[in-house]
Formats: structure tokens, C-alpha cells, sequence
């Protein structure tokens, strides 16, 4: 055989090798159990300090730390969002980011980027069944729930024409008929927030998705009103 054959084959067989490994080990840890970890141990044991609420979400409740750290921790909150992730990642790490921290309260907001696709195709009834098993499951364990709206969007930059306009008033709808009837309180972020496209005007979110200050801002005014009914 033709020695450059040889190498070439060879070549092919080595990328495709390092491919698979590549892929197989950011599979290892699909719903990022490990970000957490290291921190969540400060709040296990007999001697550790209280929890109010716990944040769970994606960048959005990642982002909010980051912009207002004063509001969780003069509060006793926590934020445990992690950006680009879709409600069965956030299922799969909830009792470990969750559960075994024993806040008083959690504040669950999902659904961006399930309709985005960043995990694959879902639907709509396939995002609310996963709320549905986080808010069931912190009851069964004591924690009281707050369920939140999904912040308009008229597209996502990084994955246009999902008609999140469309989609996102339906999800919405799902979750507050399923918190009235359920008993969760439901924190309304949408209605206050959304502009004439459905979507988050620039001045609270420059990138039509992810809110700046301004837009935090009334996301606290909505979340604080709300733990107190």
C-alpha cells in the first residue's frame, strides 16, 4: 500500500479516536453535577449556616449573582443556575443541589433554553412534566416552592427562528394553571416585563434574553412580593 495512504488512514484513525474521547468525556457529566459540589459542601452538617432560598436555573439565575451579589447574600440565598441548561439537566442535579441543602424555599426557573434546543428537541408538555417533578419533589421533602414565568424573548441569538415569542406565553401558561392547582406561588416575570414582540426590551436586556441590571432589578421586585404572600 501506497505509504501516504499509510499516513493519511493513520491520521483519519487518530482524529477520529481523539473525537470519540473528547465526546465521551464531556458526556461524563451531562447535567454538571460537579459545579456545585465543592460549594455545596459549606452547607451540609449539624453547623451549617441556614439556607433561605435556593435559585435553581440557568444563566439567568447565573447571571443575576453575578450582577446583584448583595441581594443573595444579605438574604441567605443561593444561586445555583448554570448557563445553557434545559430542565432535565436541572431535574437530574435538584436533590443534589436542592434537596440535601434543606433550604426553606426554592425558586425554580426553567424553560429557555429547553425551547432553544440546547439539549435536543422537548416539548412543551416534556418541559412542564419536569418542573412539575422538581416542585413535587421539593414539597415531598419539606421546601416550600416558588415557580417562576420564563422571561420573554422574542428570539435567541444563538439559535434563531424558535419562535420563543410563541412558545414561551404557552409554556407560561402551563406553569401558572399547574401552580394554581397545585397550591405553588407563582412569580409573574413575564407580564411585567415583556415588551410589544413578546420579547425583553433592550433596556433590560441588551441581548433580548439575558437581563442587565435594570432588568434584575424588577425581577427582585416580583420574587420578593411573592415570598411574602
Amino acid at each position: 500500500m501506497n505509504l501516504k495512504i499509510v499516513a493519511l488512514l493513520g491520521s483519519l484513525f487518530i482524529s477520529s479516536c481523539t473525537t470519540k474521547t473528547t465526546s465521551h468525556t464531556m458526556s461524563q457529566d451531562w447535567a454538571n453535577l460537579e459545579r456545585y459540589q465543592a460549594e455545596n459542601k459549606k452547607f451540609l452538617g449539624d453547623s451549617a449556616p441556614e439556607i433561605n432560598a435556593i435559585f435553581m436555573g440557568n444563566s439567568i439565575t447565573e447571571g443575576w449573582i453575578r450582577e446583584d451579589p448583595e441581594f443573595f447574600n444579605d438574604n441567605g440565598y443561593l444561586s445555583r443556575g448554570i448557563s445553557g441548561q434545559t430542565s432535565p439537566q436541572m431535574l437530574l442535579r435538584f436533590r443534589q443541589d436542592v434537596i440535601n441543602l434543606d433550604p426553606r424555599l426554592v425558586v425554580i426557573l426553567a424553560g429557555t433554553n429547553d425551547i432553544a434546543g440546547n439539549t435536543g428537541p422537548i416539548t412543551l408538555e416534556e418541559i412542564i412534566e419536569n418542573i412539575k417533578s422538581m416542585a413535587e419533589l421539593a414539597r415531598a421533602n419539606g421546601i416550600e416552592v416558588i415557580l417562576c414565568s420564563v422571561l420573554p424573548a422574542s428570539d435567541f441569538p444563538w439559535v434563531p427562528h424558535k419562535n420563543p415569542w410563541e412558545k414561551i406565553p404557552a409554556l407560561n401558561k402551563m406553569i401558572m394553571d399547574y401552580a394554581d392547582s397545585h397550591y405553588f406561588r407563582y412569580a409573574d416575570y413575564f407580564s411585567v416585563m415583556v415588551d410589544d414582540e413578546n420579547g425583553l426590551p433592550k433596556n433590560l436586556a441588551p441581548d433580548g434574553v439575558h437581563p442587565n441590571r435594570a432588568g434584575y432589578d424588577i425581577m427582585k421586585k416580583i420574587i420578593l412580593e411573592t415570598m411574602q404572600k
